[in-house]
């Protein structure tokens, strides 16, 4: 069954994460996404560690579903091939440092009088104006200028930390695949095309702005400092591991008591109430949590605590979380042949669509093994395809049964 975007045609020149996952996204989705990548060995994401078969994992799970095509744009025949097939594209998107795209002669406004309808997206790390803008960007420094490794911290007192994920790359990925739907739906009711900018800094303050920023939000009563309500997680060693306890309502309080036989939870006045629990005393709540806690593996804890319905969970490692029960319902992760990196898991798109499904077509391209075919189904003729790869304006790079590893 055909995905939802099924007939859309996306020109991909982005590269590393936020950009290609966007892409893969809309490719899931049943896209026609052509990643258009440089002669100087592509997408950097391709050459980075944890290998086989002539492919990173980074890229093979930010990529699937895609055809890749070689051109040289810094060619007038490259040029001309990259504005022939954007005449017939529905979304361009490109990350290069702002102006950049205007330099070498494929910004919005030029894209824009080739094909009117188009969506044109930019993305940009720190913003397209400003003092940053044109720095280079990577993950750990929107972490940074956003606050988010203030919040990882706790506290403005305490050293900053990193979120141990590509964080801001990875929302910048979701945010802009749904702003590119909301375009191609805008257009089918206007006609019009339109250009897209956002940026990993702007994601990321969004993100925050909905949870951690509630000291910022009203205007004359900002917080100065922020300070931790706790410096202890709610995650609780168990003799065999660790568990997360949430506990809010007073009836999920009630129910944890009853669960670990600790009637004296109910009767100590700090804890009499969700705001004390909450507050003042929640560093003491949480360790007297864990030392009752403590003693039970974590099975045995897990039981306990399903029986009378409190909020809880195993603390998972990722191999343990990839055996999972409710991971194998969900049907989260999917296997796959691919044709030169071999057998693959990876996980799926989160969202089901009764109706239009999409599917897994076929695995992350091989650095240009598209570029004959898509000129042709664009086309050209064969004897020109040969041409324009004599000339260095593309490159073809189809290959052959699974290649060996690097």
């Amino acid at each position: 069954m055909p995905g939802p975007f099924d007939g859309i045609r996306i020109i991909d020149l982005t590269a590393m994460v936020s950009g290609p996952l966007a892409t893969m996204t809309l490719a899931d989705q049943g896209a026609d996404v052509i990643k258009v990548e440089a002669p100087n060995g592509g997408d950097h994401a391709r050459h980075v560690a944890t290998r086989r078969g002539g492919f990173s994992a980074a890229f093979l799970n930010n990529n699937r579903n895609k055809r890749s095509i070689i051109i040289d744009l810094k060619t007038s025949d490259g040029l001309e091939v990259f504005k022939r097939l954007v005449r017939d594209a529905d979304v361009v998107i490109q990350n290069f440092r702002p102006g950049v795209a205007e330099r070498i002669g494929i910004g919005e406004p030029g894209m824009r009088k080739l094909n009117p309808n188009l969506i044109y997206v930019s993305i940009a790390g720190f913003g397209f104006d400003g003092p940053y803008a044109k720095k280079p960007v990577f993950d750990p420094l929107i972490q940074a200028v956003s606050g988010l490794t203030t919040v990882q911290a706790g506290s403005d007192k305490e050293r900053p930390k990193l979120v141990r994920t590509v964080l801001p790359d990875k929302l910048t990925g979701v945010q802009t695949a749904q702003a590119i739907s909301a375009a191609l739906f805008a257009r089918e009711r206007t006609g019009e095309g339109q250009h897209i900018q956002i940026s990993m800094l702007d994601t990321v303050v969004a993100f925050l702005w909905s949870s951690d920023m509630g000291g910022h939000t009203f205007i004359g009563d900002e917080t100065e400092s922020e300070r931790a309500q706790s410096f202890i997680d709610l995650v609780y060693e168990t003799t065999d591991g660790y568990a997360s306890i949430a506990v809010m309502q007073d009836k999920e309080w009630h129910a944890l008591a009853r669960a670990l036989e600790r009637p004296d939870f109910l009767e100590d006045e700090r804890f009499k109430t969700a705001t004390l629990r909450g507050g003042k005393y929640k560093d003491e709540r949480m360790t007297l949590t864990q030392e009752a806690v403590r003693h039970f593996t974590t099975s045995e804890l897990m039981a306990r605590l399903e029986a009378e319905d409190v909020p809880c969970a195993p603390v998972l490692t990722r191999n343990q979380m990839r055996a999972h029960p409710q991971i194998a319902a969900n049907g989260t992760l999917f296997e796959s042949e691919h044709h030169t990196a071999g057998p693959l898991r990876q996980a799926r798109q989160p969202a089901r669509f009764s109706n239009s499904a999409g599917e897994h077509r076929f695995g992350a391209p091989v650095y240009g093994e598209h570029t004959r075919e898509i000129l042709l189904e664009a086309g050209w003729s064969s004897a020109e395809v040969t041409a324009l790869e004599e000339s260095g304006a593309v490159r073809n790079n189809a290959p052959g049964p699974r290649e060996a590893a690097e």
